[in-house]
């Protein structure tokens, strides 16, 4: 299994979202589909997550649930969605 940097998660994070739009969201599991391979991505979900609410306090990213914006300081279960700010 490699081993993918904070950084390099961040940066695939913003890739996605930039090439998604301001009008479109997505899933942090594409990302993590995108950098680990098939038997462990659901393994670092909580890492792309942890990256994107960072991104979302850094005012890049949005965190959705439902269509309502979620705090980046608080933990969420449960499917998430995110978008450009």
């Amino acid at each position: 299994m490699k081993e993918v940097s904070e950084a390099a998660i961040a940066d695939t994070l913003m890739a996605l979202a930039h090439r998604r739009g301001h009008d479109k969201s997505f899933c942090p599991s594409e990302v993590a589909r995108e950098l680990f391979d098939e038997a462990h991505w659901r393994d670092h979900m909580d890492d792309v997550r942890r990256v994107a609410a960072e991104l979302a306090r850094q005012g890049r990213l949005e965190m959705l649930a439902r269509g309502a914006r979620l705090s980046p300081d608080v933990a969420h279960r449960g499917p998430i969605r995110l978008r450009l700010c």
